[in-house]
């Protein structure tokens, strides 16, 4: 192995211990409960959700009815 030269930026540990001596075993726990945490984020999707149909706005509005003969059997139909 080589030495890291100067302009590489170095690794940071994924943990450090600041107070306390903990042994291997209790290293390890940790490190599994913080990995187990960390994969079980959800990663964000590039694209927004579909919102239901139900939910739309644009259902609420609709086309005014019409006059004439047979308009009350046409204000059932939808569209």
């Amino acid at each position: 192995m080589t030495a890291p030269e100067e302009n590489e930026p170095r690794e940071q540990p994924l943990l450090r211990v600041v107070k306390g001596d903990p042994d291997d075993f209790q290293l390890a726990a940790l490190t599994a409960v913080v990995a187990g945490l960390a994969a079980a984020v959800p990663v964000a999707d590039d694209e927004p959700k579909r919102r239901s149909e139900w939910a739309n706005h644009a259902r609420r509005v609709r086309r005014p009815l019409q006059h004439g003969p047979g308009a009350w059997r046409a204000s059932g139909f939808p569209g």
